[in-house]
């Protein structure tokens, strides 16, 4: 593309000095020809008057003063008398070339005065040196222009190249170079747009990696020591009946947490929030914790209202109180008590231990990503409130020491609200 744009504007230059520079040839060629004529002209009429004058006054013509006068001249003149008068001034050129102009008077007087003609052209030549220079210095400057030109077009070319090939090879940066060309700058534009957009689908594929290992960990832990139980229990047909159908309730839970993932990665899954049973699930998570926390040395207890009805997704709001539970395993204390109680707007689940609670230094971002006062991953409580609010709720830190978080969640239009409370061991 360089090297178009300089052979093209070097093809308009070169066209464009023709043009303008040829008749300016012929016309200054003319024009000096014609100026040396004239002047010549005129020094012959000039010539003429003076000899008239001295031949009225009778006095003789003296050549060397007409000589100083006209220098260069090789002038002729006759006078007509008895005899001819002829006087001859300067000498011919040798080269014979001449240009010459006559002039007389009605008394008889004839002058011929006459240049060499070489000198003429070699003056036209000059001129016309000096106009071959001056288009040569046109061409110069429009073949630098031109350089400057196709690099400023080129080089934001390049640039834009590159940038596009970083995209394709995954590096969505955006680069928010702008190069002063209304046309380039709206594709630049419209790459850092790509990039931006590129940019925030890898970060969602990321994070969906990293949410649905983090997420899958939970069940999977549940399923392992299920198996672990029916190990166990391997003598006792009760027992290893029992745990295997638990072992299949959490293969069945591994499999919606996988859905939900899905659903979340594909912003599907507030459509699907529908009257959930809070106790069903607040139940089936107590069993599935309590051997867990029995082997810990720690009590884990279900009270406050039952019957209570929201507006949430079984899985979403299941894996909601299953990080919630793992966190205070993992950074709790003592007794960890979930209750669930009703209001007007919200039936709220509240998870809270007898732990030392969580630091002022993270408490404010808690909820952010790999944020962890323990040594984790810092995901648990970040996918939880983003299950929550997939389900049009949301997760809050109600109190720090001891720690408390509360789900609250929009109640069911029929929920069948029962206002007996119970209290005691899971």
């Amino acid at each position: 593309m360089r090297r178009r744009l300089l052979t093209s504007t070097l093809v308009v230059a070169v066209i464009a000095v023709l043009l303008l520079g040829v008749p300016l040839g012929v016309v200054v060629s003319r024009l000096i020809v014609d100026e040396a004529a004239q002047e010549l002209g005129a020094e012959a009429k000039r010539l003429v008057g003076e000899v008239e004058y001295a031949r009225v006054q009778e006095t003789p013509l003296d050549p060397q003063q007409l000589e100083q006068k006209y220098p260069g001249r090789y002038i002729q003149i006759w006078e007509r008398g008895t005899p001819l008068r002829v006087t001859v001034v300067g000498t011919a050129p040798a080269s014979g070339h001449l240009m010459t102009e006559d002039a007389q008077t009605n008394t008889g007087v004839y002058v011929r005065i006459s240049r060499d003609r070489d000198q003429v052209e070699r003056d036209v030549r000059a001129r016309l040196l000096l106009i071959v220079a001056l288009a040569v210095a046109a061409l110069a400057v429009a073949v630098s222009l031109a350089v400057v030109q196709s690099r400023r077009l080129t080089l934001p070319l390049r640039d834009l190249a590159k940038i596009a090939e970083r995209l394709g090879s995954g590096d969505a940066r955006p680069s928010k170079h702008r190069y002063g060309i209304p046309e380039l700058d709206r594709v630049a534009q419209v790459l850092d747009r790509s990039a931006a957009r590129i940019s925030d689908l890898l970060t969602r594929e990321r994070e969906f990696a990293t949410d649905a290992s983090h997420q899958l960990r939970t069940p999977l832990t549940g399923l392992t020591m299920r198996l672990e139980e029916i190990v166990a229990s391997a003598g006792e047909p009760e027992v290893v009946r029992e745990e295997g159908e638990a072992a299949i309730v959490q293969a069945e839970r591994l499999t919606a947490v996988i859905d939900e993932l899905l659903a979340a990665a594909r912003r599907q899954r507030h459509a699907q929030a529908e009257p959930v049973a809070i106790d069903e699930v607040l139940i089936q998570q107590v069993r599935e914790w309590a051997p867990v926390f029995k082997d810990a040395h720690r009590e884990l207890r279900l009270e406050g209202a039952r019957g209570l009805k929201a507006l949430a997704t079984t899985g979403g709001f299941g894996q909601v109180v299953a990080s919630l539970l793992e966190n205070s395993l993992r950074h709790g204390g003592g007794t960890v008590t979930v209750t669930s109680t009703s209001g007007e707007n919200y039936v709220v689940v509240e998870v809270s231990d007898e732990g030392p609670g969580i630091a002022d230094e993270i408490a404010p971002k808690i909820f952010e990503r790999n944020v962890s006062g323990g040594g984790g991953t810092g995901l648990g409580l970040t996918l939880a409130r983003a299950l929550a609010a997939a389900d049009g709720g949301r997760l809050e830190l109600v109190r720090r020491r001891p720690a408390t978080f509360a789900v609250f969640l929009r109640p069911a239009e029929d929920d069948g609200r029962g206002n007996r409370v119970v209290s005691g061991p899971a």
